[in-house]
This record gives structure tokens, sequence and C-alpha cells, in this order.
């Protein structure tokens, strides 16, 4: 009976939750970057990532190996391509944590970094720095650079911004839930303006969240 009392509430959650309010520009996925025998995803958390090995900080459902993503441990050459979603901000040496990637990466392989700039702070369990596409060039080292640009625009950075400042204001936990909801349902549909903010020269000012795709020399 408590088996369908937690399914049943996981299935309200879902359905309360609004969508996300962002949108993502498609163009990031275009690079030709297969997946190999072995893959790598650093920080999906506990959401399952198919065809990857999943490393996060913490052990939880969905999570492969629990280690500090700046010392991973697997061989040298082991993965034809990387996944780095979000986690270098969270990190005190993004730059050791790339060299890591590097090494395990394979010759011929893609590491593909997401990162935010414009966003709001978001500890996990700490949250050191912000990052533009020029910052991801720095740290690409013995890495190629193949391509770059911004996941997210600025719309997304109003909403999510609007969002938290709404929560502010509420004292309780269960009442910022309640707001986050709310507002979440009644802004979210602004989101599809990025699709038309993002072709201006400058929606880098407000950018989102950016990205760079990688790849090992052979």
């Amino acid at each position: 009976m408590e088996e369908v009392y937690r399914r049943r509430r996981a299935r309200w959650r879902r359905w309360l939750t609004p969508p996300p309010p962002l949108i993502h520009d498609p163009r990031e996925l275009t690079v030709p970057a297969p997946l190999g025998r072995w893959n790598l995803y650093i920080g999906a958390a506990g959401t399952r990532a198919p065809g990857y090995v999943n490393v996060d900080l913490a052990a939880m459902p969905g999570v492969d190996v629990a280690c500090d993503a700046e010392r991973l441990p697997f061989p040298d050459a082991l993965f034809t391509r990387v996944e780095c979603d979000a986690v270098l901000e969270h990190t005190p040496h993004p730059e050791h944590l790339v060299r890591e990637m590097e090494r395990v990466l394979r010759p011929g392989g893609y590491a593909h970094l997401v990162v935010p700039f414009c966003h709001p702070f978001h500890a996990y369990p700490h949250d050191y720095r912000r990052f533009t596409p020029q910052g991801l060039r720095l740290l690409a080292g013995g890495l190629e650079v193949v391509a770059e640009g911004w996941r997210t625009g600025p719309t997304a950075t109003l909403l999510v911004v609007v969002l938290e400042y709404a929560k502010l204001w509420c004292p309780w936990r269960p009442l910022r839930a309640v707001v986050h909801g709310v507002l979440g349902w009644l802004l979210f549909p602004l989101r599809y303006l990025d699709v038309w903010l993002r072709r201006s020269p400058r929606a880098y000012v407000l950018g989102n969240h950016c990205y760079v795709w990688l790849r090992k020399p052979e």
C-alpha cells in the first residue's frame, strides 16, 4: 500500500511541476560527436544517462560511480565522449577537472561542456563561479575547440531570476514550492521569445547557459 501511495505522489508531482522556463538552442547538438563503447557523463546526478557511465559527487539512484570529478578513477584514453553539464561552476579547480576529462578521453573523442553565465546562485555543495565561451576556451588546454555557443538565452535568464525573486518573499519552504509552481505555469510560455531573441548579435549580454565542444587530437 505504501508503494501505491508513493507512486501516486510521484505522479501528482510530475503533473504539477511546470515546464522549465527555458528552451534549448538545437544548434548545440549538431556537432557530429558519436557515442562509443564507453562514454562518461559528469553531472547527471540521479537522472539515468543511457549509454554513459554516470559520475556524480554523491551516491544516489542512477549514479554508477560516486567520486570527485577532479580525480576520476578511470584509466587513460577510455571514453569516446564526455559530457560535463553544469558542473564546472561547482568545482574548486575547474582546470583540474578539464585536464582529467582530457586524460580519460580517447584520441579523436569529444568533450561537451555546459556552464551557466547569467544564472542564480545554486550550491551543490558549493557554487564558485560563472563562465563565458571565452572562459571555456581558456580551459581547453590540448583539446581543440570544435564549436561554441549559447544553450539558453536572455528570456531564460529573466524568467529564472523572476522565479527566484518571488520565492525570496516566502519564508516557508511549502509556500516557495507553491509560488514556483503557480508562477512557473504562468510564465513558461514566454520562454519561446528566445527563438527570436537568440538571433540578435547582442543576445549574449544576458545569456543563460553557454557551451563548448572540444575534440582530442588523434
